[in-house]
């Protein structure tokens, strides 16, 4: 069988075709038919980059990958052999997948260009692209990028495909992820960037749009640089804009004004949190205070506390009784959560027949344990429990 001819090279814009069916084949590991035919517009998963989707012969594909030099299709139901079918691409999802792929080009080409750093990973997802740099970036030099790979998009540059000779690319300077065998195939960004691609391109570098950063952090000693190009930055934007719209709605700030006005509500509500502790703090030591001298066991249910004063609160009440002291927080429908001390029992050892009559899990010191129960379990259900020890 001769190699699938690769339409995509020759128009990367063509939405429908015709070819014949070679061979059609049920693959038990995919769970479908591998159908090949003697040409095809469906680019196979590579280069980082997501396989075409679409309809065969009337039917659904699947997946698309590469077997040697063929381009092999994915799809639940069998095509006839020798039959000549038409294959229609979601073009919606190509040229999407062209513009985060001419996008991410351009921005690893000038990435290269001013710092030396190399794009060492690349995934195009769904939604996102991600690029790995072996190196850091600063705020600064990220947006200067980002300006000017937008301005590479105003210039409308034409995106080259040539295939050059050994004797050619070896006096080519032009990026590459990996050592390649055979015939090289190399994308021309003029100005911006020259890369070895396996992909399928925009024409010109005004069909890619908006090229926008979202996010940057440190990876591997490098930096994992995500961005988003142009229909799904704009989708980026809207989803983005509909939140800032809603946040301003709900603080009463203007729209620029949004992050301000949250650093003031963090404020606030640290400072009513410090007081909710303060007046915590305060309960539990009357509380405390109110334990008698011949107390057996403290036991307190309450419906929310804070764990760091609960804690406190039993390590000091577990001095102040000859038993157990505990909180509960919770209540019998939900469940509860526990902090049980004491000084002279072994709470650690006694939470084994603790748990064996009420269901749930915690652990902790022979002085101190912590832990949850499931619903179910009522207040005087708890306190007979440690009555009768």
């Amino acid at each position: 069988m001769e190699d699938t001819e690769r339409l995509y090279y020759k128009d990367s814009h063509m939405r429908a075709f015709t070819g014949t069916v070679e061979s059609c084949e049920w693959e038990e590991k995919k769970s479908c038919y591998g159908v090949v035919l003697d040409r095809t517009a469906f680019f196979p998963e590579g280069g980082g980059q997501h396989a075409d989707t679409g309809i065969l012969g009337g039917v659904p594909v699947e997946d698309v990958k590469e077997r040697g030099g063929l381009v092999v299709h994915y799809m639940k139901q069998p095509l006839t052999v020798g039959e000549t079918v038409k294959g229609e691409l979601d073009f919606r999802v190509r040229f999407s997948a062209m513009q985060q792929h001419s996008g991410e080009h351009i921005f690893s080409g000038l990435v290269h260009r001013h710092f030396g750093y190399d794009n060492v990973g690349f995934h195009l997802g769904r939604e996102i692209v991600t690029m790995d740099f072996n190196g850091l970036f600063t705020e600064e030099q990220l947006c200067q990028i980002e300006q000017e790979a937008n301005e590479a998009v105003a210039a409308n540059v034409e995106v080259l495909v040539t295939y050059p000779t050994k004797e050619e690319l070896a006096n080519l300077n032009y990026r590459s992820k990996k050592e390649l065998d055979g015939q090289v195939r190399i994308v021309t960004i003029p100005g911006y960037d020259v890369c070895a691609c396996c992909a399928p391109h925009v024409t010109r570098t005004g069909e890619i749009g908006l090229i926008k950063v979202t996010d940057a952090v440190k990876y591997k000693g490098g930096t994992r640089v995500t961005i988003v190009c142009g229909f799904r930055a704009l989708q980026d934007y809207r989803v983005k804009e509909s939140n800032v719209k809603e946040i301003s709605h709900l603080l009463s700030a203007k729209p620029y004004e949004v992050a301000d006005a949250v650093r003031r509500l963090q404020g606030e509500t640290a400072q009513w949190r410090d007081r909710l502790l303060r007046m915590q703090n305060r309960y539990l030591e009357r509380k405390l205070a109110e334990i008698p001298a011949d107390a057996q066991h403290v036991i307190l249910f309450e419906a929310e506390l804070d764990k760091n004063t609960v804690r406190k609160f039993v390590d000091a009440g577990k001095g102040r009784c000859a038993g157990i002291c505990a909180v509960f927080l919770g209540d019998e429908a939900q469940g509860w959560q526990y902090t049980i001390g004491s000084q002279s029992v072994d709470v650690k050892a006694l939470l084994s027949e603790f748990h064996a009559q009420f269901a749930g899990k915690g652990g902790g010191k022979p002085e101190m344990v912590q832990g949850t129960l499931r619903g179910g379990v009522s207040e005087k259900d708890i306190q007979t429990f440690f009555v009768e020890r």
